[in-house]
């Protein structure tokens, strides 16, 4: 498949890319810093370099491509304004439907529910925190996937909680709160692998699944 990937450097970005990559597909990295880019990524993955927010650079990186991952992920600076990543999916959006383009697999925060669950303790302990700590990362967060989830796009959110560094666990919790027993932590390197599988896959179509190990 061609798989255009956003937020590619980020930590979960970069693990992400490489799962695609040992699936055997054809991806094209849109990227704000090219000095991030690894040097091994050199002749293996389409390179564009922009701004989330810039039209011209999403346009270039969408085009082609059978489906969109987004690893965006907001600053925890709390110098940071504003919700620049909300703008940045509106508009990869706005090009997917300009070249027919259905499938998007995003990552998000059990704070948003799936369409089809409830609420539970854990999930407004979750929304709690992130309102009460890291209030403009939460908005950004919440209105990246608000704003996917009422489109009529093939979908799909990977929410999870608190992300660790480390190898594969082998052990992944995938379901939904309120029916399924989900943890807190999880490997980035679970995270990306997962993510890349729903490129492959029909299963979430629509669904926010929660995932943990």
């Amino acid at each position: 498949m061609k798989i255009t990937v956003f937020g590619a450097t980020g930590a979960i970005g970069r693990l992400t890319v490489h799962e695609l990559l040992e699936r055997g597909d054809a991806v094209t990295v849109h990227a704000r810093n090219p000095a991030k880019i690894p040097a091994e990524w050199e002749g293996r993955v389409r390179v564009v370099v922009g701004e989330v927010t810039d039209p011209a650079s999403i346009e270039e990186a969408v085009a082609g491509a059978d489906a969109i991952v987004s690893a965006l992920g907001p600053s925890m600076d709390r110098r940071a304004a504003g919700v620049p990543l909300v703008e940045g999916v509106r508009l990869i959006t706005e090009a997917m439907r300009r070249h027919g383009i259905r499938r998007y697999i995003g990552h998000g925060t059990p704070s948003i529910p799936d369409p089809q669950e409830r609420q539970t303790l854990q999930t407004r302990l979750i929304r709690f925190m992130g309102r009460r700590f890291l209030p403009r990362a939460y908005r950004e967060l919440v209105g990246m996937s608000e704003l996917i989830m009422v489109d009529d796009l093939d979908w799909t959110i990977v929410r999870f909680t608190a992300p660790k560094d480390g190898p594969a666990k082998g052990r992944l919790r995938v379901g939904f709160y309120g029916t399924d027993r989900i943890g807190f932590a999880v490997t980035r390197t679970d995270i990306a692998r997962f993510t890349a599988e729903q490129a492959h896959s029909d299963a979430c179509l629509r669904r926010a699944p929660a995932i943990s190990n």
